[in-house]
């Protein structure tokens, strides 16, 4: 059989809103965060060959990323949907690692939407998420896109009316934030006691008005900015040269403003060139451009526009 190739873009996210309720009885943290895929994308070139034979899997990853998302996802796919072939796969990291921007975890999703059209095997949804739940709590919503609550961990997924289509400015500096760090320094009690009305209070009025993410707040930014004080002097310049918002993503380290057009977004990028960050330029990307970016890149594996990408292949099970 001829060997099948795709291209496959894999999305940041940013989290527009972030609140830490404190630590369950299984050791995570409850949480209630608003996610949000930006236009800022890795990219994961695939090439699967069906056969007979055994399952062979290989990863060219030029920064050698250790227990690499996108090799634990492949092994995970196929060895539950028995795929059998030659899988070859190359990342081209574009999103910063350890920055909060979700990379790793939307490498993971890109592989379980990508394996299902190019291996000719239909996984439905609750089992993609499923495996991506077992893979990290950030994953599953990259197999979503969009805007979305979500709950517990992060993996209990509500989709929210789509955030207008706004620019975002994107710094991230030369400081890693592990998350055990954030959460150490956060310092949140365990969910014995009644849970924080007032939090929850503020996260709910958020939720309702998201029009005016101005109201959005993030947690882990007092702890984190007691850490690293030059991240909370980029959020003010990035307040005073015109977002409308500025935020920690997730527990850190990357900070993103969000801008009423990209006229004014323009005009604060020169404010940046001489500070020691990657800067990235892009926009909020709603669930239907998502997908369909998605879908785009796997148009001569897929059937129509189902969600999750339908193989047009049928079963190769040989």
């Amino acid at each position: 059989m001829p060997v099948r190739r795709a291209a496959v873009p894999s999305f940041a996210k940013v989290n527009l809103s972030l609140k830490v309720l404190g630590r369950r009885p299984d050791g995570y943290h409850e949480l209630r965060t608003v996610f949000q895929t930006v236009g800022l994308a890795d990219r994961i070139e695939f090439e699967f060959e069906p056969a007979r034979r055994r399952l062979e899997i290989a990863l060219d990853d030029a920064l050698a990323i250790p227990d690499n998302l996108v090799l634990r996802a492949a092994r995970l796919f196929c060895e539950s949907c028995r795929v059998r072939g030659a899988l070859r796969m190359k990342l081209r990291k574009r999103i910063p690692m350890g920055a909060g921007l979700g990379g790793g975890s939307s490498n993971a999703a890109a592989v379980l939407l990508a394996l299902g059209p190019l291996t000719g095997r239909r996984a439905p949804m609750e089992k993609l998420h499923a495996m991506a739940e077992s893979l990290g709590s950030d994953v599953p919503f990259f197999l979503y896109g969009g805007t979305a609550l979500g709950l517990g961990r992060g993996e209990e997924l509500y989709p929210l009316p789509e955030a207008p289509q706004h620019a975002v400015l994107i710094l991230a500096p030369p400081v890693h934030v592990s998350t055990a760090e954030a959460y150490r320094a956060l310092g949140r009690p365990a969910l014995t006691s009644p849970v924080d009305s007032r939090k929850l209070n503020v996260f709910q009025s958020f939720v309702w008005r998201m029009d005016d993410l101005s109201g959005s707040e993030n947690d882990f930014e007092a702890a984190v900015f007691g850490l690293h004080p030059e991240l909370a002097r980029w959020k003010r310049k990035l307040e005073r040269f015109g977002a409308h918002a500025a935020r920690l993503s997730g527990s850190g380290a990357a900070l993103f403003g969000v801008f009423p057009d990209r006229a004014k977004l323009q005009g604060a990028l020169p404010q940046f060139s001489k500070e020691p960050l990657k800067v990235f330029s892009t926009t909020m990307l709603g669930r239907a451009r998502y997908r369909a970016r998605v879908l785009g890149a796997l148009r001569e594996h897929v059937i129509g526009n189902e969600w999750p990408p339908a193989s047009r292949y049928g079963s190769d099970e040989l």
